[in-house]
């Protein structure tokens, strides 16, 4: 675990390092506030120890700048006794805890060791937000904020979607916005990728199986219809389904049943289907690759997403969201873009859309500079 000592008393300094080194923490000193900031700007720390009254950037400058660069380092403010309510105001302006002068030794080993789990916690928690709400439609333009308005208005009902856009253009994120929104957000939300499914083996996924209906079957199994009972269910890449599952989804969604392979029992199943695709579903229809019946059955509510190209004055917001998303998980202390860099950026070709991106800003963020520059665009991307 890595701590940060900012106190203008080398003493304290020096004596807080040598308490917290011996307990096998990696340390790190700052003189006064400014230097404090300096350091927080390049690397991340778990634990910061700051003292209130300091002349160059006090603590309170120094708290100002972990709540407003939204630093999740927990921050313990260091006191002297006519500081007292000072310190209880940092406390409810966001500091964790705040140790009194003259410093006590069982003190601050309970606070860091406290400070330590919050700091666990918060990750944690971020960690369990990713998973449950994954990415998030980032972006100001009138292309997204069209997409914003349909979801809002379709999401409370319980109409069929088709998602058409190019790869990479976020058509899971509609889908997932969908069900957030939606009256069965509490319920099941199952994604299917049909295109990673092998055709003999799309209609035991989505359907289930009775145990001994064919060779691998050595036991029962629920398929993705009944996982998603009372909730939602996005068939993602659904143009590349088999006729032969094509028409068994069809029935589900006439008759709200399906049957498991190797049963004749009818299963009565209530599910939402959201589907996606980037292909041309209607030349599919032309060159029998799919069902038009089942086409028409999807597009109760068709959601065209824009390619990246069409909307890059989105640009900047997703760079900066990706920054933050990637420094997060790797724990790097955030960089910016110089406004050349972002200019550049806004003036290529994405082919791969919003997913190219992601991988471009990763790559800046570890051959670039900080600010990621002009030149940096131009040599790297």
């Amino acid at each position: 675990m890595r701590i940060l000592i900012i106190d203008d008393e080398r003493s304290i300094r020096n004596s807080l390092k040598e308490i917290l080194s011996d307990e096998g923490y990696d340390v790190d000193l700052a003189e006064d506030g400014a230097a404090g900031i300096e350091l927080l700007a390049k690397e991340h720390y778990d634990v910061i120890f700051c003292d209130i009254k300091m002349p160059v950037k006090d603590g309170n400058e120094v708290l100002d700048y972990v709540r407003n660069e939204g630093v999740d380092s927990a921050m313990v403010m260091i006191t002297g006794h006519g500081d007292l309510e000072t310190a209880i105001d940092c406390i409810k302006r966001g500091a964790f805890d705040y140790i009194p002068k003259p410093l006590d030794l069982n003190r601050i080993l309970i606070t860091v060791k406290n400070a330590a789990e919050r700091t666990t916690l918060v990750k944690d928690n971020k960690v369990l937000k990713k998973k449950v709400y994954g990415q998030q439609m980032v972006g100001s333009s009138p292309a997204l904020q069209q997409i914003r308005d349909i979801i809002a208005k379709v999401a409370p009902t319980d109409a069929r979607v088709l998602i058409t856009g190019a790869n990479g253009t976020g058509k899971e994120l509609v889908a997932r916005s969908l069900h957030q929104q939606s009256d069965r957000s509490a319920m099941p939300y199952i994604e299917v990728n049909c295109a990673a499914i092998p055709s003999e083996l799309i209609e035991s996924e989505l359907f289930g199986h009775e145990k001994g209906s064919f060779t691998s079957a050595i036991k029962q199994h629920k398929g993705k219809f009944e996982q998603a009972d009372g909730g939602t269910l996005f068939l993602d890449e659904i143009g590349d389904m088999s006729l032969a599952a094509q028409a068994k989804v069809l029935r589900v969604l006439q008759e709200k049943k399906l049957s498991r392979v190797g049963s004749d029992k009818d299963i009565q199943v209530d599910v939402r289907v959201i589907a996606a695709t980037n292909k041309d579903l209607k030349k599919e229809i032309a060159e029998n690759r799919f069902r038009e019946d089942l086409y028409h059955r999807l597009s109760v509510i068709l959601i065209k997403v824009p390619s990246l190209d069409e909307r890059k004055e989105d640009i900047p917001e997703l760079v900066e969201y990706f920054v933050d998303q990637i420094c997060a998980e790797s724990g790097k202390s955030s960089v910016s873009f110089s406004p050349e860099a972002l200019k550049c950026l806004q003036e290529r070709h994405w082919p791969g859309n919003i997913r190219e991106l992601r991988n471009v800003v990763e790559r800046l963020l570890i051959l670039g500079g900080n600010p990621v520059s002009e030149k940096d665009v131009k040599d790297f991307v």
